[in-house]
């Protein structure tokens, strides 16, 4: 009889066990005690995706429009994925982030080799949808709110930074238009101290209203990162080894 009516309890203890595993797995932020958080060893996804990075900004570099024009437009990926690989052991992202700067940084290494108001897929842009110019530059404009917003957010949750709701959405998208408009004044700063050195690197193309619009547009990006469903972003990040 005992053991008749044990088996049930163990049935039962052994279903809410499992249970409280797997939302223990779904839960925001993972455990560190369950070393999800820890990287075992140099994922071969990275190692490649880091190959195909170096082999597209190699590439970039030849036979660049403006080589000066290239060093300011790549100088940014480059040291996004420096700050990438020293905390990579310690602090690792997720793969859909590593994803979106690589092609966040084949955006700007695009820039770069042709200078924007001459890349040959915003020139097919404006023959298409018959813009009045070159709009390849406010496609890196919306990956500098998007990407960024992502990372952010991110680093935020995982970190305890800011909990989950308004104020990590505000926070995200204010700093994302921070970021913007400081890159706005470097580029400002640049053609200052270069004068028609810099004409390339402004890329600006006669339009008067470019600067409010690449922050409206990256702001635009920041904004779409918690529009699409960042849950998929969270199981993600609760899926890290």
């Amino acid at each position: 009889m005992f053991r008749a009516c044990s088996m049930p309890a163990t049935f039962r203890t052994g279903r809410i066990a499992k249970r409280s595993q797997l939302l223990a797995q779904d839960a925001w932020p993972p455990s560190k005690r369950s070393g999800i958080l820890k990287p075992k060893g140099t994922d071969t996804f990275h190692i490649a995706l880091l190959a195909l990075w170096v082999i597209a900004l190699v590439v970039s570099a030849l036979d660049a429009y403006d080589p000066f024009t290239w060093v300011l437009e790549v100088f940014p990926a480059i040291i996004a994925v420096a700050v990438l690989a020293v905390s990579y052991r310690r602090f690792p992202l997720t793969n859909l982030i590593y994803v979106l700067i690589f092609v966040h940084s084949l955006i700007l290494m695009g820039g770069g080799h042709y200078t924007y108001a001459r890349v040959p897929l915003g020139f097919w842009m404006e023959r298409t949808f018959h813009f009045t110019r070159n709009h390849y530059d406010r496609i890196g404009h919306f990956a500098q709110g998007f990407v960024p917003a992502l990372v952010a957010r991110e680093v935020f949750l995982r970190k305890k930074i800011v909990k989950p709701g308004p104020w990590l959405v505000a926070i995200v998208i204010f700093g994302c238009l921070g970021v913007s408009a400081v890159y706005e004044l470097i580029e400002w700063v640049t053609a200052v101290t270069m004068g028609s050195a810099a004409d390339a690197f402004l890329g600006n193309q006669g339009d008067p209203w470019d600067i409010p619009e690449a922050m409206c547009i990256a702001g635009l990006g920041a904004i779409c990162v918690f529009l699409l469903r960042p849950r998929t972003h969270d199981r993600s990040s609760a899926r890290l080894h």
